[in-house]
């Protein structure tokens, strides 16, 4: 138990592969990442939700990145779904299906997180384009243009 509690804890110090790309000084970690989606899917997922599916699959949808690696579209993507699937599986089997219906993409929770994981990803942008001068434009163009929700788009605008 203690070593897969490890295993977990082990997010926290895997920094976010586009920042370090961009150079950002002191990139949020993958698990800063999923607390962000977390804090911003509890302030605004709509009330017909179920918000405990909602904040368990902003918390676990990244969880195999601890084995395979923070893969970003520059990286070669071929078998990330059949790899984070299978860390999944050895990893925490009994959240796969919280990980399958965010991977899925097809519920209303899966839907409403999958848009968190593009606003987080836009703030994000934009706390390091104020703190550190960045030209991080990209990933604000990327994170709009995943976002269909009107009310999530706006906070990026």
């Amino acid at each position: 138990m203690r070593d897969r509690l490890l295993d977990y804890l082990a997010l926290k110090q895997l920094p976010r592969t586009g920042w370090v790309r961009s150079n950002v000084e002191n990139p949020e970690s993958v698990a800063a990442h999923s607390w962000g989606m977390a804090i911003l899917a509890l302030r605004l997922a709509p009330e017909e939700l179920d918000l405990m599916k909602v904040l368990s699959m902003c918390l676990v949808h990244d969880l195999p990145e601890i084995i395979v690696g923070d893969l970003t579209p520059h990286d070669d993507t071929t078998n990330k779904a059949k790899l984070e699937h299978d860390a999944m599986k050895q990893l925490a089997p009994e959240w796969l299906g919280w990980f399958e219906e965010y991977e899925i993409g097809e519920s209303k929770e899966a839907k409403f997180v999958k848009q968190i994981d593009k606003l987080d990803m836009g703030l994000q942008a934009i706390l390091y384009q104020n703190e550190q001068g960045l030209d991080l434009s990209e990933f604000l163009v990327s994170a709009k243009a995943k976002i269909s929700d009107a009310d999530l788009l706006e906070i990026l605008e």
